[in-house]
């Protein structure tokens, strides 16, 4: 494995477009947009601001920039680099942007979630949608991109409200059974929406399309919940990570727990195969004949690492919380099924893994940060 050289970047603003042949970076107002594969400079962007936020567009075509302290949203097209789109939000301010999955209709959410303002760049129409709640996930878009599903707070209520993305009417809305809704999150075939209540109770709720609740699971009561949930590409998993460092999965015919794991210290169970990263800078050594010197010198671009395997058992180290500080880094925060849906990769406790990535052939994982993963196996009958 090879490394680049440095490259400037300001709130970890660092994007590959979606077909993967640009890499986007923000450095304070700039926007550079450089080729994957000779990693020179394609397109150099100025924003009235500085960016805190950079997505591209589904198809690759078009970048967003938010600048949230002004309430300002740009939009760059790498088509026609004189093109562009400036929204701004006013006086109500700027929370978040994000785009549809069209790639052609920009979602901002005003401060105090006040409302979701839909700006179509197609024929400059807006919608507004109220009542939007502020939570860990409070909007999720169906996979083939035709619904978005939005939780809604009102007189102290949760609900769910269904929209179609073509036109942004509204399709299906109703109550849920939740204290306080924490997020929403379609299954990859679009048949079934996942609820979870607030951290403070274990409540995951599955509902259907048209609001009926299939079904309730809670793993245990009195202490703190559910960190977050994911579905296997299946749809046939669905997994839920809590604060007792455990990741449970249910399955999509009763919506039971059939297999629980957990993230032991110390790893010693004969199938377990445990990676450590290497680190490795060539050393060049130069010799001038004319004056009879020799150089010795290192070059940081130069890095190369390399994957060991470590003999068992492993101890892994672990770094407790400070209980006395807010919001601490305890159970399991990340999840990620591989394309095949036969594996699971889970960051637990306060590692700074900053996000995880399988590969499309579902054989390699790609994570940034060297921290504790664990490797799940999932194969069940119903796959063989």
């Amino acid at each position: 494995m090879n490394f680049s050289e440095l490259f400037k970047q300001t709130n970890q603003l660092c994007r590959l477009s979606p077909d993967g042949k640009y890499l986007a970076t923000c450095v304070q107002y700039r926007l550079v947009v450089r080729d994957v594969n000779t990693l020179q400079i394609l397109h150099l962007y100025t924003c009235l601001d500085q960016v805190l936020h950079m997505e591209w567009s589904s198809d690759s075509l078009f970048i967003l920039c938010a600048m949230y302290k002004r309430g300002l949203v740009q939009v760059w097209s790498l088509e026609q680099p004189d093109w562009h789109c400036k929204i701004d939000e006013g006086s109500i301010g700027l929370v978040s942007s994000r785009w549809s999955p069209d790639g052609r209709h920009v979602l901002n959410t005003t401060e105090f979630h006040l409302r979701v303002t839909v700006w179509s760049l197609c024929n400059k129409s807006v919608s507004y949608i109220k009542y939007p709640k502020a939570c860990q996930k409070g909007m999720d878009f169906s996979a083939d991109g035709r619904y978005m599903a939005l939780a809604e707070r009102r007189e102290c209520k949760d609900y769910i409200s269904v929209f179609v993305c073509d036109d942004w009417h509204l399709l299906r809305h109703f109550e849920t059974e939740t204290q306080d809704l924490a997020g929403v999150e379609w299954s990859p075939n679009g048949c079934v929406l996942a609820v979870w209540d607030t951290c403070l109770e274990y409540k995951v709720l599955l509902y259907s399309l048209d609001g009926r609740l299939l079904s309730t699971y809670s793993a245990y009561e009195w202490s703190l919940g559910i960190k977050t949930i994911a579905w296997s590409p299946s749809s046939q998993f669905l997994a839920i990570s809590s604060y007792d460092e455990k990741v449970r999965i249910l399955n999509h015919i009763t919506w039971k727990k059939i297999a629980e794991f957990e993230h032991p210290a110390n790893i010693s169970s004969t199938k377990a195969v445990v990676y450590r990263e290497v680190e490795k800078c060539p050393v060049v050594v130069s010799e001038d004949l004319s004056s009879s010197q020799i150089t010795v010198s290192s070059s940081l671009f130069n890095t190369q690492s390399k994957y060991e395997i470590c003999q068992l058992p492993v101890q892994v180290a672990v770094l407790k919380p400070d209980p006395d500080r807010a919001n601490p880094k305890v159970g399991v925060s990340l999840l990620a099924f591989s394309a095949n849906s036969r594996y699971l990769a889970t960051k637990n406790g306060c590692f700074q893994v900053l996000s995880l990535l399988w590969h499309c052939s579902g054989d390699s994982l790609i994570l940034l940060g060297k921290e504790q993963l664990c490797l799940c196996y999932m194969e069940t009958e119903e796959q063989k």
